[in-house]
C-alpha cells in the first residue's frame, strides 16, 4: 500500500512540474540582444533561448533545408528604430519576426511582416519582407544556451545566431 501511495505521489508531483508555465520558461527562458548604432538609433531582439540538453541540434531537432522559428515559444522579433541594411537588402524601421533555413555551410535568414504570432508555424514566403545570406561557420566549443548576439563593428553590428557548434552571423548597417 505504502509503495501504491508512493507512486502515486510520485505522478501526481512529475504532473504538476509539467504543467507549471514558469517551469516551461526555464527550458527556453526569455532573452533579449540590442545593436546600438553610434547615432543612437536600435535594433532591439528579443526571443526565447532553447537549451540543448544533450540532443543534436543542427541536422536533427533543426532540420537543415527547412524554416526554423529562430528560438522557441513566441516568434523572436526583430525591431529597428530606423532603416537598416541587412544582408544587401533594405529593411525599413518597423517590427517583423525572424526565420532561418540552415544548412551545412550557408543559412538564409527571412525576415517576415507577420507579428505577434507563436513561434509555429511560418507564415510562409507571401509574408516575407527580405531572405538574405548568413554566413554559417563553427564555434569552437559546443554552446548549450541559443543565442542572438550583436558585434558592433564602426558604423555596422553583425548579428550571430549561435547554437550547438554552429555560428550563422549576417552584417547590418543604418541605412543613411
Amino acid at each position: 500500500m505504502k509503495t501504491l501511495v508512493a507512486c502515486c505521489a510520485a505522478t501526481f508531483a512529475a504532473l504538476v512540474m509539467l504543467a507549471t508555465p514558469s517551469l516551461a520558461q526555464v527550458a527556453s527562458p526569455p532573452a533579449k540582444a540590442d545593436c546600438h548604432f553610434a547615432d543612437g538609433k536600435t535594433i532591439h531582439v528579443d526571443y526565447s533561448s532553447p537549451r540543448m540538453r544533450r540532443r543534436k541540434i543542427f541536422g536533427d531537432l533543426v532540420a537543415y533545408g527547412e524554416v526554423w522559428r529562430v528560438g522557441a515559444n513566441e516568434a523572436t522579433t526583430f525591431v529597428p528604430d530606423t532603416d537598416v541594411n541587412v544582408g544587401g537588402k533594405v529593411v525599413p524601421k518597423g517590427n517583423y519576426t525572424l526565420f532561418a533555413i540552415p544548412k551545412t555551410n550557408a543559412w538564409t535568414l527571412i525576415i517576415s511582416k507577420e507579428t505577434g504570432e507563436w513561434g509555429i508555424p511560418y507564415p510562409g514566403e507571401e509574408s516575407d519582407l527580405a531572405r538574405v545570406p548568413m554566413e554559417a561557420s563553427k564555434l569552437s566549443s559546443p554552446l548549450e544556451d541559443f543565442t542572438i548576439s550583436f558585434d558592433h563593428d564602426g558604423s555596422a553590428c553583425t548579428m550571430h545566431l549561435d547554437w550547438e557548434t554552429t555560428r550563422a552571423s549576417v552584417r547590418i548597417s543604418e541605412k543613411k
